[in-house]
C-alpha cells in the first residue's frame, strides 16, 4: 500500500512522496524501511535523526521533517488505526468443539465459537458472535451479551451479568469471592459468605490476570467503555465509573467508588470506602487513603495535590542538609540565651 493510500484511508494531510510504498507499522526506534512509524512523546524526539522508518505520523502543527509526514489531529490515535490496515486478526470460524462440555439448560446465540476444554454451567445465557477460547470456565446463572470474547483460562462465577462488546483477556478472573471474614470470639475468622454478583457494562476490556471480586451482598459494578490493565484487583461491592482507566496493579479496595473519566496509573492503591471524583488522574504509586475531589491530579502517599508533591519530592534529598543547618541553628540559639 502506498503512502498516499494510507493519507487517504486514515483522513491525514501528507507532507511528501505519496508513492512511497509502506509495508507495515512500527515504532519509532524500530521501524526500518518502507514503514511507517508515529511521534507523540517528547521523549522520542531525538530518534527522529536515527530513525529508519520511511514515513511518520505527527500532529498538524508539527515542524517540517525530512521525510515523509502524515499530520494528524490525533495522531496516536491515527497511528493505531493504521495498524489495522496491516495486520490481520486471527480468525475462529463457528462451531463447538467435541470436548466442550454445555449445560442443555444454557443457550448461546449464533455464530459462536467454543473452544476446546470449555465449561458452561446450567441457566447460562450468552448472546451472538461470541469466542470462548480453550479452557474457559462459565459458572451457573451467568448472562452475556453478544460480540464477547474469552481467552483462555478466563473464570466468570456465578450470577456475573457481562453486557456487548465484553473482552476477557487470558486468566481473568470475573465474580471470585470477595475479601470477608469477620473476627469470632475466640478470637478466629469466619467466612462472610459473598452472595452478591458482578456486572460489567457495555464495552469494557480486561487485562490478563486481572481479578473483580463479588460482593457480600449488592454488587460489584464496572461502568461502560472502562479498560483494566493486566494484574489489577477490584475489591467487592466497589463501582467504576465510565470510560475510566485503571492501569497495571492497581488494587481497589472494598467498596470503593471510582468517578468517570478518571485515570489510575501503574501502582496505585485506593483505601476501602473511599470515593474518587470523575476525570481525576492518580500518578504511579500514589496511595489514596481518603477521597479526592473531581478533576484533581494527585501524587504520593498520602495522595496529595500534583504540585505539591513534586515540591516535596525537590525537598527530600535535601532534608539532611535542610536537618544539619537547623541543629547547628539551634546550638547558636542556645549559646545566645546562656
Amino acid at each position: 500500500m502506498n503512502l498516499a493510500e494510507i493519507a487517504t484511508n486514515l483522513n491525514c494531510e501528507l507532507d511528501g512522496n505519496g508513492e512511497l510504498e509502506i509495508s507495515g507499522v512500527a515504532p519509532i526506534n524500530q521501524a526500518k524501511s518502507g514503514e511507517l512509524t508515529f511521534l507523540t512523546n517528547r521523549k522520542y524526539h531525538k530518534s527522529l535523526k536515527t530513525t529508519k522508518a520511511s514515513a511518520i505520523i505527527v500532529s498538524q502543527d508539527f515542524d517540517s521533517l525530512a521525510i515523509s509526514t502524515l499530520r494528524s489531529k490525533n495522531p496516536y490515535l491515527t497511528f493505531a488505526k493504521a495498524i489495522d490496515l496491516f495486520y490481520t486478526q486471527p480468525k475462529t470460524s463457528p462451531g463447538i468443539h467435541p470436548t466442550a462440555l454445555i449445560s442443555k439448560h444454557s443457550s448461546i446465540g449464533e455464530n459462536a465459537f467454543i473452544g476446546p476444554y470449555v465449561f458452561i454451567d446450567e441457566d447460562v445465557a450468552i448472546g451472538n458472535n461470541t469466542i470462548i477460547h480453550p479452557h474457559v470456565v462459565i459458572y451457573r446463572g451467568v448472562v452475556i451479551g453478544n460480540n464477547f470474547i474469552a481467552h483462555s483460562h478466563v473464570s466468570v462465577r456465578e450470577e456475573s451479568i457481562i453486557g456487548n462488546d465484553v473482552i476477557l483477556q487470558n486468566g481473568v478472573v470475573i465474580g471470585s469471592d470477595g475479601y470477608g471474614f469477620v473476627k469470632q470470639d475466640d478470637g478466629s475468622y469466619t467466612k462472610i459468605t459473598q452472595s452478591g454478583r458482578v456486572v460489567l457494562e457495555d464495552d469494557v476490556e480486561v487485562q490478563a490476570n486481572t481479578t473483580i471480586d463479588r460482593a457480600a451482598v449488592g454488587e460489584t459494578r464496572i461502568l461502560k467503555g472502562t479498560k483494566i490493565d493486566n494484574l489489577v484487583q477490584v475489591g467487592h461491592g466497589s463501582k467504576v465509573g465510565y470510560n475510566s482507566l485503571l492501569c497495571s496493579q492497581v488494587g481497589l479496595a472494598g467498596s470503593t467508588e471510582i468517578g468517570n473519566n478518571v485515570i489510575l496509573t501503574g501502582q496505585v492503591g485506593v483505601a476501602g470506602h473511599c470515593r474518587i471524583g470523575d476525570r481525576v488522574i492518580a500518578t504511579a504509586q500514589s496511595g489514596i487513603p481518603s477521597d479526592v475531589e473531581a478533576d484533581s491530579i494527585v501524587s504520593g502517599y498520602p495522595a496529595i495535590e500534583n504540585r505539591r508533591w513534586l515540591k516535596s519530592s525537590a525537598l527530600f534529598s535535601k532534608l539532611p542538609e535542610i536537618s544539619k543547618s537547623l541543629k547547628q541553628l539551634q546550638r547558636r540559639v542556645d549559646k545566645y540565651l546562656k
